[in-house]
């Protein structure tokens, strides 16, 4: 992540955590639940609540994270011409605010916010706040609360400006999803990402619908024999259900890759729930034979480690790399290690994410 912050290496872990959290589901309520708990992690809360505008009424919200007392949003509707943080974060969009930009303490202690949460037991005496302003007609927030006056530092906020818009993207990402289910053509939005074709699957393997070039690149890259007119062909269908038997604490499974001389095609397994029920999207991606690391990676590591990044950010896996450049997949292992230890990543996917936000 670029940063004008010095991160200590728990910071970064986490914030590399929070990366994979955003890019590891299309569900909206999952993402926002488990940045939430990163964030508290980075940024110690008391409380907390994540949330977008309903569609239709940017006034109403759908909590996805609501720390705090039941009893506050019961009363809520008569409470948000008085919230303070809501009104402030309004004003400035994609702004982080903290209590002290948005009232003088003196009236922050008068409103009927203040004393309305003091009434339910918490005493939301520090807040820290940012309204998303994602798309025109609909915005997400996000909002931390500390029940002492201990009040979040310049630092606190500029770490929380830094990783809003990452917040922002994955949250929009999501949102446009989740409609399109709702309007019947779940393909929508993601046929919008250049240069990427998409399939949705119900498990084990039955084929929901696809993006209209997905029939043709599945021609290209899968012989007859291996595909069905309503099934996944048979080799993505096993690297499907080695995903969906994957440990819940796997973020996102390792792409399936297939490679030629000429290229090669990369298919990434993301969870979706719509209502209840579990499906897949898998997106596929042809790309050519090499994919070259960053020029600032190559400042940082030898040129045998390079080759062994530039083979993970293919999607291959340790035994694919150590055949290739003919070595054991040990060694490619202690190359790995190195290669996170010198660029400051946990894991593969932090990887591949740190080298698409390079470009």
């Amino acid at each position: 992540m670029r940063s004008s912050i010095h991160l200590t290496a728990r910071e970064q872990r986490i914030t590399w955590q929070l990366l994979e959290i955003l890019h590891s589901s299309l569900d909206l309520h999952e993402v926002l639940r488990g940045a939430y708990g990163a964030l508290c992690q980075l940024l110690p809360a008391d409380h907390g609540a994540l949330c977008v505008s309903l569609p239709g009424d940017p006034t109403a919200y759908d909590w996805a994270v609501a720390d705090l007392p039941p009893e506050l949003f019961a009363g809520y509707a008569a409470l948000a011409p008085h919230d303070f943080v809501r009104s402030a974060v309004i004003a400035q969009p994609n702004v982080v605010l903290r209590d002290s930009e948005m009232l003088p303490r003196g009236a922050i202690e008068r409103s009927l916010m203040y004393r309305r949460s003091r009434e339910l037991g918490m005493r939301l005496e520090q807040a820290m706040a940012v309204l998303l302003a994602v798309e025109p007609g609909w915005h997400g927030g996000i909002t931390l609360y500390r029940d002492r006056q201990r009040p979040f530092s310049d630092r606190d906020r500029a770490l929380m400006q830094q990783l809003a818009p990452s917040i922002a993207a994955a949250t929009r990402s999501c949102r446009r999803f989740g409609d399109s289910v709702r309007r019947g053509d779940a393909l929508e939005a993601a046929l919008r990402r250049e240069g990427m074709e998409v399939l949705v699957v119900a498990p084990p393997a039955a084929l929901l619908s696809r993006s209209a070039g997905a029939e043709a690149l599945l021609e290209r890259w899968f012989a007859p024999v291996e595909r069905s007119a309503s099934a996944l062909p048979m080799p993505l269908a096993d690297a499907l259900a080695a995903a969906a038997a994957a440990p819940a604490s796997c973020t996102q499974a390792a792409p399936w890759v297939r490679r030629t001389s000429d290229g090669e095609l990369r298919v990434v397994f993301v969870p979706f729930v719509e209502r209840g029920r579990k499906l897949w999207v898998l997106e596929l991606r042809e790309g050519t034979a090499v994919a070259a690391a960053p020029a600032v990676w190559r400042e940082r590591l030898t040129e045998r480690q390079v080759e062994v990044a530039e083979r993970v950010l293919r999607g291959w896996d340790n035994a694919l790399i150590a055949e290739d450049l003919a070595c054991t997949p040990a060694t490619v292992k202690k190359h790995l290690q190195r290669i996170y230890d010198a660029l400051g990543v946990p894991s593969r996917t932090a990887l591949m994410v740190h080298a698409a936000q390079r470009g």
